[in-house]
């Protein structure tokens, strides 16, 4: 389980160290770096499956997605007007989380180029340090595998293990070293890293996939945009678990779920009481929908060790909302979750206590707040802040 995730330097997110419990709910209001949260978390997963170059690209690349405001804002706390100040650390993004067994640091800047020497790709962004260690802060003597520009080497043992001297700027460690008989430290980062889950609402209008049907093949997994919710469905159903049946009927007055397959595709029935048929999905409301979207990620049979939902809540009727936290609830008990939430009554459903009461509870609340352009945690400080060590070039 993660312990502690850790920002610096993206959008709003001057330096962010957030304790992670079992299940932690965040809660803001508009514009005070939720979503930013979000997205980070995303770009830490895309490290694991090598994307986090074009992941940056897509956003406007690293200049735009760089923390816009002054290295510091003491100054600007103290006298009420932002200004300036010497930087003392180079422009850079920083990524990096904690868990029971290892964790992970990456420290993406901007590119750097030799007199006279051109490229198309003279924008990306590269990566300057990698650092897997174990334990919970990224010290030196935890580090197990590091990586500074071009250089990577493993700690084991019998000493020191050199890895590579000409490691290109956009390939990361996990991505080039992590075979499991190797190095298995690495192997683990990167597969957690695969595995985690991202859900940012559903596409449920008319001519969306997932109202259409489908070539099924066994889905122990929602895909992140729900495409596949027909052979999802049928997996729950044929793993003998009636937790989706039992939500479903909650939910909806008693109504069946079940899956019509032919000739491979395979489309999704609900039947109502009253009605002479079932519905497809093609003809369900799309709040009815989005539920059952959620139903099926969130009782995977084989669920990921990390789960992110982004506004669930979204579009659903406020009668959808407590059934829906029963699911998170559920899921909570087998997997890791952190669930953003505009909601006010999702952390009241789910019974999160605020940060600062965290001790010994596996449900928490961390409500998010702007100040001078940065986003801040609530009843966060330096007692309760997790330890973390940032390093440095």
């Amino acid at each position: 389980m993660l312990s502690t995730v850790a920002v610096r330097g993206y959008r709003s997110l001057r330096e962010v160290v957030l304790p992670l419990h079992r299940l932690t709910v965040v809660t803001g209001a508009n514009g005070t770096g939720k979503s930013s949260l979000y997205r980070s978390l995303r770009l830490l997963a895309d490290c694991g499956r090598g994307e986090v170059i074009g992941s940056l690209a897509r956003e406007g690349g690293l200049e735009s997605v760089l923390w816009a405001g002054p290295e510091q804002l003491g100054h600007a706390r103290r006298s009420g007007a932002e200004q300036g100040t010497l930087r003392s650390r180079p422009v850079s993004l920083e990524l990096g989380f904690a868990s029971d067994d290892f964790g992970y640091l990456v420290d993406l800047g901007l590119p750097q180029q030799a007199p006279g020497e051109t490229s198309a790709f003279a924008h990306d962004p590269e990566i300057k340090q990698e650092t897997i260690f174990a334990g919970p802060v990224p010290r030196r003597g935890a580090t197990l595998v590091s990586r500074t520009r071009a250089f990577a080497q493993a700690n084991t043992d019998s000493g020191v293990d050199e890895l590579s001297r000409a490691l290109p700027p956009y390939r990361s460690v996990l991505a080039e070293f992590a075979h499991p008989a190797a190095h298995p430290e690495l192997a683990a980062v990167r597969d957690r890293l695969r595995d985690w889950r991202f859900y940012d609402g559903f596409r449920v209008d008319a001519q969306a996939p997932v109202r259409q049907p489908q070539v099924g093949t066994r889905t122990p997994v929602l895909a992140g945009d729900g495409v596949d919710l027909a052979a999802a469905v049928q997996t729950i159903i044929e793993s003998a678990d009636d937790a989706l049946a039992r939500a479903v009927a909650a939910a909806f007055d008693g109504a069946t779920l079940s899956v019509d397959t032919r000739d491979g595709l395979f489309d999704l029935q609900l039947r109502q009481r009253g009605m002479l048929r079932p519905l497809r999905a093609a003809e369900l409301s799309d709040g009815t929908l989005r539920f059952l979207l959620w139903a099926a990620a969130l009782l995977s049979p084989q669920p990921p060790s990390l789960m992110v939902l982004n506004e669930p809540e979204t579009s659903l009727h406020p009668d959808l909302v407590a059934p829906l936290a029963e699911l998170v609830q559920a899921a909570a008990a087998r997997t890791q979750l952190i669930v953003v939430t505009h909601a006010r009554t999702m952390p009241e459903l789910l019974a999160a206590v605020p940060v600062a009461d965290a001790d010994r509870h596996d449900t928490v609340e961390i409500e998010v707040y702007k100040d001078f352009g940065e986003t801040r945690v609530s009843g966060l400080g330096l007692l309760n802040t997790p330890a973390w060590d940032w390093g440095s070039r």
